[in-house]
Formats: structure tokens, C-alpha cells, sequence
């Protein structure tokens, strides 16, 4: 970590997208390929979509190891960087090296599959980066967003960028909390449905909806399953 303190005024956010083409697998019983591909799009399109018109955010960088996803991110108005290696936190970092040398101050980081996402979530992890702080007296700020099943990490706010390594995968929560407390940063808790609900089962198809599942495929350019089918 660097002796830097905590400071929000240039806001880097980092979107890891594994692929467009074959991801999504856990929905492969409900989606064909073509379908789950349009998917990710669509909430590839979306998540940038907000964080572009979020004034929060200095600079939005979207790393994959698949190519075909650099043109989407580029057209959406992220900057795309690709990935040498594989892994999701390999590609975080990745990532915060990218933002580092842009001169990030702080660094969200993102799942792209949040299809609740809005501009009002992400000033609630502001709120409580905020709180973080005030609080910490110059100490790193580390702001966790948990999935709903509450082992996950949903999204990680870190002043500066490099405060922690991102750990993420299984139990990530535990892991990034225990990794603040192992530098006494100034850490908050945000509990928030709409950074909470990651699409990923047959059944977050079902609790999503078929009006905004209608939306995420048209962001695509895609005609989205009835709702007979995603739910079947």
C-alpha cells in the first residue's frame, strides 16, 4: 500500500467483464449463448451508462482478456484496457495500475452484472466514503457493498486505490474486511438492494422481471426471452 491518504477528489471506477461470448453459464439451462451474450451486453451498456452521467466518477475503465468486449466499452464511453492474464482480481489490478497512473486518488470497483444499478446507489457508497473519512482521520477508507447472500462483495471503494488487494471470488466479504482491519482503515458497511442484486441464477431472472430484462436485451439490440422462458 502506498502512504498515501484518503482522499475522493478523483474517483477512478473499474468494471471487470470476464467475456461477452459463453459466460453466464449458471443461466444456461434458461439462455441459449446468443441470449446470455446479449445479456451481458446489455448490462455492460447499462453499468457505463450510469457511471458516464455519475459526476462522481473522474474516469470509467472496463478490462476484459476477451477483446470483443474493449469496442463495446469504448463505444459506451468507458476506456477499455485489455487484460493479459485471466482472473477477475488479476484483472483488477490490472486495471488499478491503469488508474494509478491516470492519477486516481480512490478506485470503485464494480461487477458488471448489477442490473439494479443507478446513480442513487452509488451515492450512497459516496455517502458512506464520506463518513469514512471524516472519521479516519487521514486513514485508508475501505467502503463494502455486499452481494445479497452476504459472503459476496458487490462493490469495493478504496482511498487511495491500492489501500487493500482486491480479493474477490468466494467469501470475498470476510476477506476484504479482515484485510481492512489489518491496516485500521476507516471501513463502511453499505447495504443497498440495488448494489446487493447480481444477476447470475435462473432465479434472479425470475425476481428481475420481464419489464427490465426487456430493457438490459434492447440496450443489446437484442429481442429478450419471454418470461415463460427465463423462468422455466
Amino acid at each position: 500500500m502506498s502512504d498515501a491518504v484518503a482522499d475522493l477528489s478523483r474517483l477512478h471506477v473499474v468494471v471487470p467483464v470476464r467475456a461477452l461470448h459463453g459466460g453466464k453459464l449458471r443461466l444456461a439451462d434458461v439462455l441459449d449463448e446468443g441470449q446470455r451474450t446479449a445479456l451481458v451486453t446489455g448490462l455492460l451498456r447499462h453499468t457505463v451508462a450510469v457511471l458516464s452521467t455519475w459526476p462522481e466518477a473522474t474516469a470509467v475503465h472496463v478490462v476484459s482478456p476477451d477483446a470483443s468486449v474493449l469496442p463495446v466499452a469504448r463505444a459506451a464511453g468507458a476506456r477499455p484496457l485489455l487484460q493479459l492474464d485471466r482472473g477477475l482480481n488479476e484483472g483488477v489490478l490490472a486495471a488499478r495500475a491503469a488508474a494509478l497512473a491516470a492519477g486516481a486518488t480512490a478506485m470503485l470497483i464494480l461487477p458488471v452484472d448489477l442490473p439494479l444499478l443507478d446513480a442513487g446507489a452509488l451515492d450512497g457508497l459516496i455517502e458512506a466514503a464520506d463518513a469514512a473519512v471524516a472519521a479516519g482521520s487521514g486513514r485508508p477508507v475501505v467502503v463494502i457493498a455486499p452481494a445479497d447472500a452476504r459472503t459476496g462483495t458487490n462493490a469495493l471503494l478504496l482511498s487511495p486505490p491500492d489501500a487493500i488487494q482486491p480479493g474477490f471470488g468466494p467469501g470475498s466479504l470476510e476477506r476484504h474486511l479482515r484485510a481492512a482491519a489489518a491496516i485500521e482503515a476507516s471501513t463502511q458497511l453499505v447495504v443497498e438492494p440495488a448494489l446487493g442484486f447480481d444477476l447470475d441464477t435462473p432465479d434472479d431472472l425470475a425476481l428481475l422481471g420481464q419489464t427490465r430484462l426487456d430493457e438490459l436485451f434492447a440496450l443489446a439490440g437484442a429481442p429478450a426471452p419471454a418470461s415463460s422462458a427465463a423462468a422455466s
